[in-house]
């Protein structure tokens, strides 16, 4: 636990201010709009193999280059607007990352045609509900769980790349899906109330 400002929070975030932000804003807290969980989607598939602040030092620039995360304008990227963002050295210029981002809106469009919405699909792998945990250490926490091997395993049979299950664990910590925080952190309460 790091103790800032008679605030204890969960360890992870340091004091790097963007990520005490991030931790404190936005971490856990329940998610329900579908541009939003395609953000996620995108920035969790982009972080694969590297740490989650190298992303959110660049999400601006993601957000800029992925025309806000719209994910109609993304699905209908071609060859040149890959290769432009190829070019971007604001984001991962990572080839399999950016292609799979053009491929997850297909996708997302697909399952948001079938469900009305992403929304009412994601969150049917933890019953409609966050998950409350109640962990007392970092270490507790899991890479995976049941459900993140359940949605992983049904986003890849929908097309969906980058979305192995400890990618989709840590999207369902970032979306509310479930509440990581820890309980002597003062997220922990806070977002326990949230849906």
């Amino acid at each position: 636990m790091v103790k800032k400002k008679e605030l204890v929070r969960c360890g992870w975030p340091g004091s790097d201010p963007l990520y005490v932000r991030y931790h404190d804003e936005e971490w856990g807290v329940p998610v329900h709009d579908d541009r939003l969980l395609f953000e996620f989607l995108v920035l969790e598939g982009a972080q694969a193999g590297l740490s989650w602040i190298t992303i959110l030092r660049k999400r601006p620039a993601y957000v800029a280059a992925f025309d806000g995360f719209d994910v109609e304008a993304v699905a209908r990227y071609g060859e040149n607007k890959i290769a432009a963002l190829l070019a971007d050295a604001g984001i991962v210029r990572n080839k399999l990352k950016i292609r799979s981002a053009v491929t997850n809106a297909r996708a997302f469009l697909a399952v948001r045609r079938e469900f009305g919405s992403f929304d009412v699909y994601q969150w049917r792998f933890v019953g409609g509900r966050p998950r409350q945990n109640a962990w007392r250490s970092l270490s507790q926490l899991p890479a995976r769980t049941d459900e993140s091997d359940a949605f992983s395993e049904d986003l890849r049979k929908r097309g969906f790349k980058f979305v192995g299950s400890t990618i989709m664990y840590a999207h369902m910590q970032a979306v509310g899906m479930v509440n990581d925080h820890l309980v002597g952190c003062f997220r922990h309460r806070e977002v326990k109330r949230l849906r």
